[in-house]
């Protein structure tokens, strides 16, 4: 009997529901199956271990990853306002991909920690890009970073506690790139290529 064409794509998207939400020690093979509706069997010929699915969900991400630095560098606002606004409000089901491998991350496999460092060195790499000076890309970089901290807690606890919108920190981006410009000479921009995770 014909296994369904999609079961390759609904396991590993059962195995990145479940990493989110309860993390990697609960995202067995048996786990995946019911989330996904299939059969043991059924994921077992797409996927024979816990690492294989590890490992696709890594080459998932390097694909977001790459699409996710090029709409980054060919923003016409630029980088930094590009990851600033990206960071702001985030959800589960805006970057699913994202927090699967982070949790992965959590759980000491060391790939998932190298792509994790890979993608955010690169983002830096276009903010630093575009600036032209380290510190000023630190504090724009630690901006989109408290947003998405901010936007990705549980609860409710958060909802009185930052008033801003977005357009207020954007505003604060635009002074700093521009005290960067005024005060060193800026990186060659746009660079050649984007930076690769």
């Amino acid at each position: 009997m014909a296994r369904p064409p999609h079961a390759r794509e609904k396991a590993l998207d059962a195995y990145a529901e479940i990493l989110r939400a309860d993390g990697e020690r609960a995202a067995t093979i048996d786990a995946v199956a019911a989330r996904a509706g299939v059969s043991k069997g059924g994921v077992l010929y797409h996927f024979p271990s816990k690492e294989a699915l590890a490992e696709a969900l890594l080459e998932r991400f390097h694909e977001v990853s790459e699409a996710e630095l090029i709409e980054m560098q060919t923003d016409p606002e630029g980088p930094s306002r590009n990851y600033v606004r990206t960071s702001w409000q985030t959800s589960e089901e805006e970057d699913p991909i994202y927090r699967a491998v982070l949790r992965l991350a959590q759980s000491s496999w060391q790939p998932a920690i190298t792509a994790i460092e890979q993608i955010h060195k690169a983002w830096g790499d276009l903010v630093r890009g575009e600036v032209g000076d380290e510190a000023i890309a630190d504090a724009i970089m630690l901006i989109g970073e408290g947003l998405y901290y901010h936007s990705a807690m549980p609860g409710t606890w958060t909802a009185g506690t930052f008033d801003h919108s977005i357009d207020d920190l954007l505003a604060v981006v635009d002074r700093l790139k521009k005290h960067a410009t005024s005060s060193s000479e800026p990186y060659p921009w746009p660079p050649s290529a984007p930076p690769t995770p």
